[in-house]
């Protein structure tokens, strides 16, 4: 048995992914309420199954916020 499995074994809770306004990921039980500014991201799963789903789609950890200001700033030199 691998460590993710054994991982899954000894938490048997299920998680699902939230994301906010700024595009950032985390994980919450799947029965508790989403905290203000968070909704549902797309994944429900042991956790393990949750942490590798952010990972294939939280590609870029900066801000939404900070992203657009780069991008705004580039196109203004150019």
């Amino acid at each position: 048995m691998n460590r993710e499995n054994q991982a899954d074994q000894e938490d048997r809770v299920i998680y699902k992914v939230v994301k906010n306004h700024e595009h950032q990921y985390s994980i919450l039980p799947a029965d508790w309420e989403n905290p203000l500014g968070w909704w549902d991201g797309g994944k429900r799963g042991f956790q393990t199954e949750c942490l590798s789903y952010i990972q294939q789609v939280w590609t870029d950890m900066r801000p939404k916020s900070l992203r657009q200001n780069m991008d705004d700033s580039v196109s203004k030199v150019v």
